[in-house]
C-alpha cells in the first residue's frame, strides 16, 4: 500500500529537516518526506490523503508511564480536583459506591486514588478513622496521588494482619501516633503489607483494561509508551494478551528489581511475531519517594519537620548488584530519584562506571526533581540520562510550597539548565502518579513546561521555560533516544509512519491554549488507529 499525505504543516523532529508539507508512506514506512512537487504528484498511489493544512507531529512517546496502574485507577474513585476538595468529599464518594454495591459484592475492596492533602480543605492526610466512619466491615484503601503512600481502614489492616506491633519493613513506614495507635497510613515498601492480601484481577481482565486504555492514549497522540513497574513473572505475557485484544502502543517493559532477582533470565525475553512492538528495556529501582508525600530524600528537612529528610529506599550495594545484572543482559538500569540526596547517591555510585549500551544511556535517573548544578554536571559527564515530568510543575506546586517553601520549590525541575548543559533527557507523564485526573495528556505537560504555570495560576522559575519545539522533541526524538524503540520519534525516510494530526497549530497557538489542542487522527505504521 502506497499512500501520499500532502498539504500538511509537518513538524518532523528531525533536526536535519524540521519542516515538510508532504510524505509518502509505503508498507508502514516513510519513503519520502519534503515539499510537495510535480514529481511526487505523478507517482501512482493507492491512496492520496489531503492533510488540509493541519499540523502534523510524530507520535508522542511516553518514556515513563505505568499503563497497568493507569488502566486500573481509571476504574477507581478519583479523590482530587475538579470534583473532590475535602476529606468529606472523599467520604461521600466512597459511601456512594458502597451504597451501589449489591449485597454479594460487599466483601469487595473499595479503592480510591489521587488524594493530595495540600489540595484538601482539611490540609491533612485521611486516616483509618476517616475511612472507618464510612465502613468498618468493608476493606477500603485510598492511594495518594504520588502512589507511594496509601491509607487503609481497620478492616483492610485486619485482613493484612497488621497490628500496632507490626514492624515497618526496610524502606517503608507503618505510620503510628505517639501513643502507638496505627493511623492507617502506609508509606513506600510498607504498602506491600496491604497489597499482598488484596484480591487480584484475572490476566484477561487486566489485558482488557489495557486495551481500553490504549484507545484513550491514542486520542492523546501517544503511539509508544513504557511500563516502569513491570513484574517479570507475568507482564510480558500480559501485554501480549493486551495486543491480542486491541492494544496498539509500542511498549517497553522495565522490570522491578525486587521481583527480578530470582528470575534475571526474564531480561532476555525479546520481541517476537506477532508482537514486534513489545520489548524489555531494563531494571527499575527506587532511590527515594515523593516530594508531595514527604518521602523524597532531600538535603534539607521538610517545612516544620526538623528531622524529616525523607526516605532512602536503596543502597550502594543494591544499586551495584542491579547494575551488574543490567550489564550482563545489556539493558538499562532505571532509578527513581527526586530529592538532592537520592540523586547524588546514584551519581556517586556510577560516576566512574563505564557505559554498557552504545546507543542510549545505560543508567537513567527518573524524575530528577531537585538536581544541583554540580550533580547535573557529574551525571552528564558520566553519560547518565534523565526522564522528567513537566506535569508535576503544573499539578503539585501547592504541595511543594507547603512541604519545602517557595525558595526551594523555585529550584525544582530545571529543564532549560539541563538541556543547556547537554543532558540526554526526555519528557514523560509518570501517569497516573500525580495529582491531576488527566495525567497522561502530553499537551497539558507541554503547556506546563512552556509556561511554568501551576494549576493555581502561580508561575515559578520562568527562566527554566522551554520552547514548544523543545518540548515536542523531548516527547518524540529525544524520548526515542532514551527508550531505544527503533525507527520512531522522527518523521524521516526509513522510519515508521507513526504520526498525529492536530485540530490547531501547536506551533502558533497561544501558550494558554496548548492544553485545549485535540488530536484529530493518530496513525501507527501508516494505519489510522484513531479518528
Amino acid at each position: 500500500m502506497k499512500t501520499l499525505f500532502y498539504n500538511g504543516l509537518i513538524y518532523t523532529s528531525n533536526p536535519e529537516q524540521l519542516y515538510a508539507k508532504a510524505m509518502v508512506v509505503e508498507d508502514g514506512m516513510i519513503t519520502y518526506i519534503g515539499d510537495f512537487c510535480n514529481d511526487i504528484g505523478l507517482e501512482p498511489y493507492e491512496e492520496q490523503i489531503d492533510l488540509k493544512g493541519r499540523r502534523v507531529l510524530p507520535g508522542m512517546i511516553d518514556a515513563h508511564m505505568h499503563p497497568l496502574m493507569l488502566a486500573e485507577v481509571d476504574e477507581q474513585i478519583y479523590c482530587g480536583p475538579p470534583n473532590v476538595y475535602s476529606i468529606q468529599d472523599i467520604k461521600r464518594k466512597v459511601q456512594e459506591q458502597i451504597s451501589n454495591l449489591a449485597k454479594e459484592d460487599r466483601t469487595n475492596w473499595i479503592r480510591g486514588w489521587g488524594y493530595d492533602e495540600a489540595k484538601l480543605e482539611e490540609k491533612r492526610t485521611p486516616t483509618r478513622w476517616d475511612l472507618d466512619d464510612i465502613s468498618s466491615d468493608i476493606p477500603i484503601i485510598l492511594t495518594r496521588t504520588c502512589t507511594h503512600i496509601i491509607v487503609a481502614n481497620s478492616m483492610a489492616m485486619k485482613l493484612a494482619g497488621v497490628t500496632s506491633d507490626t514492624v515497618s519493613p526496610y524502606g517503608g513506614e507503618i505510620e503510628k501516633r505517639e501513643d502507638g495507635e496505627l493511623t492507617g497510613v502506609f508509606k513506600e515498601t510498607a504498602r506491600d503489607l496491604i497489597f499482598q492480601v488484596m484480591p487480584r484481577r484475572s490476566e484477561h481482565e487486566k489485558a482488557a483494561l489495557l486495551a481500553k486504555l490504549s484507545h484513550k492514549l491514542l486520542s492523546q497522540g501517544i503511539t509508544a509508551t513504557t511500563e516502569l513497574m513491570a513484574d517479570p513473572t507475568r507482564d510480558y505475557d500480559l501485554f501480549k494478551k493486551a495486543f491480542d485484544l486491541g492494544y496498539k502502543q509500542k511498549t517497553v517493559l522495565y522490570y522491578l528489581w525486587d521481583r527480578l532477582k530470582k528470575c534475571p533470565e526474564k531480561l532476555s525475553e525479546s520481541a517476537e511475531e506477532p508482537y514486534p512492538c513489545l520489548q524489555v528495556g531494563g531494571i527499575k529501582l527506587f532511590g527515594d519517594g515523593s516530594v508531595s508525600g514527604k518521602t523524597a530524600w532531600m538535603a534539607s528537612p521538610y517545612v516544620d519537620e526538623d528531622h524529616n529528610y525523607g526516605l532512602s529506599t536503596t543502597s550502594f550495594r543494591e544499586l551495584l548488584d542491579a547494575a551488574r545484572t543490567a550489564k550482563k543482559y545489556c539493558v538499562q538500569l532505571v532509578i527513581h530519584a527526586m530529592g538532592e540526596r537520592a540523586i547524588e547517591q546514584i551519581v556517586d555510585t556510577f560516576w566512574n562506571v563505564d557505559s554498557w549500551i552504545k546507543d542510549a544511556p545505560s543508567i537513567r535517573i527518573e524524575h530528577v526533581a531537585f538536581p544541583t548544578r554540580e550533580t547535573l554536571l557529574r551525571a552528564i559527564k558520566a553519560g547518565i540520562g534523565f526522564v522528567t515530568q513537566p506535569l508535576f510543575v503544573f499539578a503539585e506546586y501547592d504541595s511543594y510550597i507547603a512541604n519545602l517553601g517557595k525558595d526551594r520549590t523555585d529550584r525544582s525541575y530545571p529543564f532549560k539548565t539541563m538541556l543547556e548543559l547537554g543532558a540526554v533527557m526526555s519528557f514523560s507523564s509518570d501517569a497516573p502518579a500525580t495529582s491531576w485526573q488527566d495525567t497522561s495528556n502530553p499537551f497539558l505537560a507541554i503547556k506546563a513546561a512552556v509556561t511554568r504555570t501551576a494549576y493555581t495560576g502561580d508561575t515559578f522559575n520562568v527562566k527554566e521555560c522551554l520552547s514548544i519545539e523543545e518540548c515536542i522533541d523531548l516527547y518524540t526524538r529525544k524520548a526515542q533516544a532514551i527508550t531505544r524503540i527503533p525507527k520512531i520519534g522522527q518523521l524521516k525516510e526509513g522510519y515508521d509512519a507513526d504520526f498525529i494530526i492536530l485540530d490547531k497549530d501547536i506551533l502558533h497557538e497561544g501558550f494558554e491554549d496548548i492544553d485545549k489542542i485535540n488530536v484529530v487522527e493518530t496513525y501507527i505504521r501508516g494505519e489510522k488507529v484513531y479518528s
